[in-house]
Order: structure tokens, then sequence, then C-alpha cells
């Protein structure tokens, strides 16, 4: 819980100085391996597209170096790595609190946790959410909201629930300064293709 309750002071954090500063904020160059869960979209209240954090942050962009043609490279690396997993299915079916935050946790787990560790066991300077969380980051989860008090939207959001959603590729983003950009999806289960 008390992992949750920084996520909650850290954000507080980022409205009263810049990113450097408070540790938490996401830099120009940041990058972070997601999944986009759009059957979610309806259900996020926090001004960003559903999705699940494979690692964030990832690499400086100029490591990682989306599309580049080095078949040594990160972008290589990532791309093997995920072609090596399955494509898999989560379901979300019920809401859970914590202080300060209102998520879903997938089922099952296993698929999204071994994604993680893939990319955490090659590239170990990756530390979870700067290591705010400790070493291993959070489980695997999607932010529906930040708050204090989630009963009443619990309750217009609960009819919407379970959500089944079909996982087929991972996303890089990159910060820009200003938000985040889609950068490019690699396919699971897929050798050799990148969209």
């Amino acid at each position: 819980m008390r992992a949750w309750l920084l996520v909650t002071e850290q954000l507080s954090a980022r409205l009263d100085g810049p990113a450097e500063e408070n540790g938490w904020g996401d830099r120009a160059g940041d990058t972070a391996l997601t999944i986009p869960l759009p059957a979610l979209d309806p259900l996020v209240t926090t001004g960003i597209r559903a999705h699940a954090t494979v690692l964030y942050p990832f690499l400086p962009v100029a490591r990682v170096r989306p599309g580049s043609a080095d078949p040594g490279g990160t972008d290589a690396a990532l791309r093997t790595l995920f072609a090596s997993h399955a494509p898999f299915t989560l379901r979300f079916a019920a809401f859970h609190e914590e202080p300060g935050v209102l998520f879903l946790a997938p089922e099952p787990p296993g698929p999204l946790a071994a994604l993680t560790g893939a990319v955490r066991a090659h590239w170990p300077e990756a530390v979870p959410y700067r290591g705010i969380f400790g070493p291993e980051g959070l489980d695997p989860h999607v932010t529906v909201a930040h708050g204090e008090k989630f009963g009443a939207l619990r309750a217009r959001l609960a009819p919407a629930l379970p959500v089944t959603c079909h996982v087929t590729g991972v996303r890089l983003i990159v910060h820009d300064g200003h938000g985040w950009r889609d950068r490019v999806t690699y396919p699971l289960g897929a050798p050799g293709r990148v969209s």
C-alpha cells in the first residue's frame, strides 16, 4: 500500500516543480514500453489512453534508435524479444483500490509479468518507475483514476466489466518534452515484423 501512496505524493510533486527535481516526471527522450488497451479507454479517467505498462521508463530514445537497421542494436533486440512471446488475452473483471489510485488488475497477470521480466533481464539498468516502488516496480495493472474517493466512479463504471483484451504487440512510446508519442509497435509472436 505504501507504494501506491507514493504515487499520489509524486503526482502532487509534479505540479510543484520540474521533472528533474521530483524524480517522477517524464523527461524529453524518455521511452516506455506499453500495451495499448483501447477497449478500456472508456473506463480510464486519467487523461491518457488505457494501457498496461511493460516498463517505464525504458532506455533513452537515442539508445533505442527505433527503426534502426543495426542488427545488434536495441531496436532489433526488442523486436526479437517480443517476437519470442505469443499473443495473449487479458481479462479485467474488477476494480481495485490502493490509497490514491483506482485500478484494474489483469487476469491472468502472468503473460504481462513475463514480458516485463524478459525486458528487465535483458536491460537490468532500466529500473521500473525510476525505483520509486523499489527495484521490482508494481504488479501489472491499468490505472483508471487518481484521487481519494472512488465510490461513485466505481458504481458508474462497474456495469462495463468484465472487459477482455487480446494483446498482439508492445508499443514503444517516446516523450518529446510535451507529451508521449507512439513510435513503433513490436508484434508478439511475429519474427521480423514491426509496425
